[in-house]
């Protein structure tokens, strides 16, 4: 089977790592683009670039026909997926194989296979693989599903049976929480999947998340290549991976690895995939799922194994062996990898939108950065907000993890408020530093917001100073009719205002990296970037501003249920809207009783940032008092 021209189905970092290879092996490349990435590095990258519509995805790149539209428009012969949207979708390996087009990827019937948890499950139990205890049957009312998580027993996890990546998913610990969760993981696992069924599994409390590359030819032939430990999620999403895990010895790799060979040659597999397994604390490992793609976090593998996994997804799609035998995959050093996403870590990680103004990655000896960014892009509402991979390998797991802190300091983002400082207490926290998290990691230490340092706020007001002429042009620095005085600035960070006073000659000379915008400064100071808005023109507050009650959208998104109307009384804690952004759902609720005065949104509206979605009665307090 041979092809010349890959087209890559899929956007941002994940089509521009895919072209690489791609490009490095001499095949030419077809980029797809929504409106909103016209500008995006992979675009550009790519030999050919093919529009397929607006931004939302069910219009651009989960859109089959438009995808199999582009390849025919370009000639291209083979089509690769990469991971996320359409790799897991076996209609499109289907649509692509009737194509005629070359699907760099599992079989369709394999992918179908995987494709539902449910059917998975008793599938795997049929090879016998080892499986968390649970629920997978075919009556999916709320009430049989309620029954049977109370007869396996909280907690509980409730799990969309046709997705992954955190959508669709609840940890239910208390009786009184599973009916919500219920209701809103089959609600999110629609919207995310086109799919409400739902699986229950026993929770298996302060587990590890262990998942085994495995890899398939045309020719039988299966091997693994180690595992990653991807203990460290929040919101069921991983966020720090790395490889090997620190909780798995030869003995136990070998155990694995053969549960996940076993699970890739019982539904005729090809190509790469990963089985994913909870490890337990007795080291007893149970069955999980099978992601029928390569994984975001193939780079760790691919610096222990000394591998290109996306050179060995090419070369098996064109009917060739493995190029390796189980024998002779060695594993050397260590390697772990963190995601920058673009979000507020120390407010519920809200995703945030926004222009990136500065984008410098980091350099430097085992570090890489694998990304789709460049200055000026926007992180859209549209697509998941994850900004870039900063992947270090070492000889050493400290060596690694060394490096990892390191580069993370060394990464300047400025626009949206991202994770990296949240990141970099994650690796420098003792439990990590010492291989012993867990999945209950995050959740179970305090990671409070840092303070903003007094040395922020006089670098802030300084380089607005030095450096916004527009705000402070220099002939009216200090001028009085008199002698010259300090120049009052007024700014904000969040909810703190304060006004800093700058005498002539007194401006600091230090330049961190910032960034100024619109409305103020973004400075980046010992890895503590924030973001300071200059209120030092604006007109006084009137005395009714934020007393208004109303309820306005976190963020850009999609709202997909309103369950309030006027007139409704409403308690504190209660959900008014449920806003979808960046794949998640997120429930906005009152902060304390009142009365609905307006509702004035609708379902499968989109909003922008900000935008008054309900006004409630009767509101008396400070600005913000509308939501939670």
């Amino acid at each position: 089977m041979s092809f010349s021209k890959i087209l890559v189905a899929n956007r941002g970092e994940i089509a521009w790592r895919v072209m690489r290879t791609a490009k490095a092996m001499g095949y030419r490349t077809v980029a797809v683009y929504s409106d909103a990435d016209k500008d995006a590095p992979h675009v550009t990258f790519a030999d050919e670039a093919v529009r397929i519509g607006p931004p939302p995805v069910g219009e651009s790149y989960l859109d089959i026909a438009r995808i199999l539209e582009a390849a025919k428009a370009s000639g291209a012969d083979a089509v690769h997926p990469g991971y996320g949207f359409l790799s897991e979708n076996e209609a499109f390996a289907a649509a692509c194989d009737e194509a005629g087009l070359t699907f760099i990827g599992p079989p369709a019937g394999a992918i179908a296979a995987m494709g539902n948890k449910a059917a998975a499950k008793r599938r795997m139990i049929e090879a016998g693989v080892p499986c968390v205890p649970g629920y997978q049957g075919a009556n999916q009312s709320d009430d049989h599903l309620a029954k049977e998580a109370r007869k396996i027993g909280l907690p509980v996890m409730v799990k969309a049976a046709a997705g992954g990546g955190g959508r669709g998913m609840r940890l239910v610990e208390s009786p009184g929480d599973l009916a919500e969760a219920i209701r809103t993981a089959r609600a999110e696992a629609e919207s995310a999947f086109g799919s409400g069924e739902l699986i229950l599994e026993k929770a298996v409390v302060d587990a590890r998340h262990v998942e085994i590359q495995v890899f398939a030819d045309n020719h039988g032939n299966v091997i693994h290549l180690g595992e990653r430990d991807c203990s460290v999620q929040r919101r069921h999403q991983k966020v720090i991976e790395e490889a090997p895990s620190p909780a798995v010895d030869t003995s136990l790799r070998g155990r694995m690895g053969a549960a996940a060979v076993a699970a890739a040659k019982a539904i005729g597999y090809r190509g790469a995939g990963t089985v994913e397994f909870l490890l337990g604390n007795d080291g007893a490992f149970y069955f999980l799922e099978m992601n029928t793609r390569l994984q975001v976090e193939h780079p760790v593998t691919e610096a222990i194994t000394g591998l290109d996994l996306v050179e060995w997804q090419l070369r098996v799609a064109r009917s060739e062996r493995l190029p390796l035998t189980q024998e002779q995959v060695t594993l050397a050093g260590h390697a772990i990898e963190a995601r920058l996403y673009a979000e507020d870590p120390y407010a519920g990680f809200l995703p945030q939108t926004g222009r990136v103004g500065v984008w410098r990655p980091a350099t430097g000896p085992g570090v890489r950065v694998d990304h789709g960014m460049t200055e000026g892009l926007a992180i859209s509402p549209f697509y998941d907000p994850m900004i870039a991979k900063v992947i270090a390998h070492g000889a050493t797991r400290d060596e690694a993890r060394a490096r990892l802190v390191q580069a993370l300091r060394d990464t300047v983002v400025l626009g949206p408020t991202t994770n990296r400082h949240f990141l970099i207490r994650l690796l420098e926290h003792p439990e990590f530093a010492a291989g012993q998290a867990t999945t209950a990691f995050i959740g179970k230490h305090a990671f409070p917001a840092p303070a903003v340092s007094d040395r922020h706020w006089q670098l802030a007001a300084s380089l607005l100073w030095r450096h916004s002429a527009e705000r402070y042009p220099a002939n009216l620095r200090g001028w009085r009719n008199s002698n010259p005085e300090p120049t009052p600035i007024k700014l904000a960070a969040g909810e703190t205002e304060h006004t800093i006073r700058l005498a002539p000659g007194g401006v600091s000379p230090e330049t961190p990296p910032f960034y100024i915008d619109g409305s103020g400064i973004i400075v980046d100071l010992a890895t503590h970037t924030v973001c300071f808005e200059d209120r030092t023109y604006r007109p006084p507050a009137t005395a009714a501003e934020g007393s208004d009650g109303k309820l306005r959208a976190p963020m850009d998104g999609r709202i997909v249920a309103v369950r309030v109307s006027a007139g409704d009384k409403v308690t504190r804690g209660q959900t008014l809207i449920v806003l979808e952004a960046m794949k998640i759902q997120h429930q906005l609720k009152a902060a304390l009783d009142a009365e609905v005065e307006s509702v004035t949104v609708r379902e499968g509206q989109q909003v922008s940032n900000r935008t008054v979605l309900v006004t409630l009665g009767g509101v008396e307090g400070s600005e913000g008092k509308g939501t939670t």
